[in-house]
């Protein structure tokens, strides 16, 4: 029953994508080489860019339909509003923001569901989703929280990205956070030369190519 709502939902792929970590070195030759004046990528050879169709292809995450937009509210009205409307509960959020919400205390609620009901079953997904864009499509630096904000938006990942590499290619920032999942797959799969894995060893295609 999870499955079947994490597909309806569109983030059943995603869902089965780890963690991708320590290719510091290779994050610091792209964000170097990003241009925020053209979100590009300039390299010797040519000009390129992450796009809508790399997030489908790699993160298996749908990319039709209306555009998420509006105004985003961080008040602690609605965020009890909110997380009593999702998860059932009064939010546990960071000491030093607000507006933050601890992953650890979603997982908690998603790991004690039963399962036995199909409110559990939709409380659980919902958990599972949030994770989700905290851990994978919205991390922050921190990883251990993810934003109030994005409790009622989908996966707008790719601006996320854009927005985090424009941030980073500022010469005092010291760190970067994003869907780096998406970002190190989209340099193995244009420059296979510097991919961990041979292509010709990967497992048969499919949809999430970041899972292979």
């Amino acid at each position: 029953m999870v499955e079947n709502y994490l597909r309806t939902t569109g983030f059943y792929h995603v869902s089965r994508i780890g963690v991708i970590r320590e290719f510091y070195s290779l994050l610091a030759a792209l964000v170097e080489r990003w241009r925020p004046e053209t979100h590009t990528f300039v390299l010797s050879v040519d000009e390129v860019i992450v796009t809508l169709k790399d997030v489908a292809h790699i993160f298996g995450l749908p990319i039709d339909g209306e555009p998420v937009s509006g105004w985003t509210d961080s008040s602690s009205d609605f965020l009890q509003s909110q997380s009593i409307a999702i998860f059932d509960r009064e939010p546990e959020v960071s000491h030093s923001s607000k507006s933050y919400i601890k992953l650890g205390w979603v997982r908690r609620i998603r790991d004690a569901e039963p399962l036995d009901i199909e409110e559990s079953v939709r409380r659980y997904v919902r958990c599972q989703i949030f994770c989700l864009l905290g851990s994978t499509l919205f991390t922050d630096k921190s990883t251990a929280y993810a934003h109030a904000k994005y409790l009622p938006l989908g996966s707008t990942c790719l601006t996320h990205l854009y927005r985090a590499l424009c941030r980073a290619s500022r010469y005092d920032t010291k760190e970067m956070d994003g869907p780096l999942n998406l970002l190190f797959v989209w340099a193995w799969e244009r420059m296979s030369c510097i991919a961990p894995v041979l292509r010709q060893t990967l497992p048969p295609a499919e949809i999430p190519v970041a899972m292979r």
